[in-house]
């Protein structure tokens, strides 16, 4: 079992959310007032705690950071204290937390690495259910290598993996395995514990792509154990950047692809295009975030790590609370079919993300999104970079699905009021 998800304690309160609507500015906006948001899994709205840090850099900070003055000097220290921040929040030592362009740039950077550490006759496991930054990143990796490429594959019907179908293939010359903690499309959290030391025990070194799960919680990376743990700030109500989380000593076994003269710094080893300072600077300022809700909760003085499993475990439960009812209708409308788990407790013990991607019977995803955002609804439509996992589930990847994400800010009203709407647009 994943210990990051298990069962929140009975005495858990209920998330205050007129208090965590207050902390994002976007909810106070006029131009979002007549809105409900559903497509958080492209990029979640950012809280007002990251607002102001990264305008406060940018007023009182923008210069080069590590310089001898003053102004520099705060720079580089607010940088050191993101890196410092994250790497409590998710359990692991500073050193193995880096900050990169994106999550895409940061996978494809270590691939680049990976490369040169593979050959003929290694394999390495990748799945259909990723997004393609992650798998096709891989991929390549291995085929520039000469390396053979093993596909982990979801069962069509209901578009999850398996224990068995990592274990058949595991052996050997497996060098490394990569997947989602949870897929961008099928929602469904994967139990990244007990899949890392399976392949651990095989001799393989793991990726994992916590884009799609990060938002619903921010995980003891520590605890699950891959080697390398991936997400995108911009989708945990931070600024646009990618945390790449590097542990367990491969850094040190990985070429360097930074400046030669950096190569003996493990944190620039990775990242070879310059920071964005003010971003990483900002990054850690929804840390503060989580703070404050764990105190307006009643949890004071908690540690960093302690605070983020204790809102995480918040947020969880808020999702939960809002996505089955959303499911129970889609359950029961002959009009579309779910694409993934259909309940919210499919894998006891494992979180169901409210990601929740739907294929149109009798009319097309483009058509139904154009009636939902007529009546105030925001939705995504297409693959969402995982092409390999819609068409495995037998949806066109043009134009798609249909998704209708959504996080811990969302109110049932939202809920109901989708609902609604899409009641409608399926005529």
């Amino acid at each position: 079992m994943d210990l990051v998800t298990e069962v929140a304690p009975p005495t858990l309160v209920d998330l205050d959310l007129e208090f965590v609507r207050s902390r994002f500015p976007a909810f106070a906006t006029p131009a979002l007032a007549d809105w409900s948001f559903f497509e958080n899994a492209g990029g979640s709205y950012a809280c007002g705690h990251t607002i102001d840090a990264l305008s406060r850099y940018y007023t009182e900070t923008k210069v080069q950071p590590y310089g001898p003055y003053p102004a520099s000097a705060r720079a580089g220290a607010q940088m050191d204290h993101s890196h410092r921040r994250w790497a409590q929040a998710l359990g692991v030592d500073s050193t193995e937390v880096h900050f990169g362009p994106s999550t895409s740039m940061n996978t494809y950077v270590l691939a680049q690495a990976i490369s040169r550490t593979l050959g003929p006759g290694d394999e390495v496991v990748v799945t259909n259910q990723d997004h393609e930054a992650n798998t096709g990143a891989i991929r390549r990796a291995a085929r520039m290598a000469g390396a053979e490429t093993l596909e982990w594959q979801v069962d069509p019907a209901t578009g999850l993996l398996d224990q068995e179908g990592l274990g058949r293939l595991l052996g050997p010359r497996t060098r490394v395995v990569t997947f989602p903690h949870a897929s961008n499309i099928v929602g469904q959290e994967n139990d990244v514990q007990m899949l890392t030391a399976m392949a651990h025990e095989a001799g393989a070194r793991v990726i994992v792509d916590g884009v799609s799960f990060a938002p619903h919680t921010f995980p003891n990376v520590a605890d699950l154990n891959p080697d390398v743990y991936l997400f995108s700030l911009y989708k945990t109500y931070s600024v646009h950047q990618g945390l790449m989380v590097v542990r367990n000593g491969w850094i040190d076994d990985l070429p360097n692809q930074g400046h030669y003269f950096n190569e003996s710094l493990a944190g620039k080893r990775l990242t070879p295009a310059g920071p964005d300072h003010g971003q990483i600077a900002a990054a850690g300022a929804v840390l503060d975030y989580v703070e404050e809700l764990a105190t307006h909760h009643g949890q004071q003085d908690l540690e960093l790590r302690e605070a983020t499993d204790f809102v995480s475990a918040l947020w969880r439960r808020h999702e939960s609370a809002l996505l089955e009812p959303m499911l129970e209708q889609l359950r029961a409308d002959t009009r579309l079919r779910i694409l993934g788990p259909a309940t919210t407790d499919t894998a006891p013990g494992l979180h169901r993300c409210p990601t929740v991607a739907i294929a149109p019977r009798d009319r097309t995803p483009t058509e139904v999104a154009a009636s939902l955002v007529a009546a105030g609804i925001m939705p995504g439509v297409g693959h969402f970079y995982a092409k390999r996992l819609v068409e495995a589930l037998g949806v066109e990847s043009e134009p798609g699905a249909l998704r209708l994400s959504f996080v811990h800010y969302t109110s049932h009203a939202d809920i109901a009021r989708l609902g609604d709407a899409l009641d409608a647009a399926l005529g």
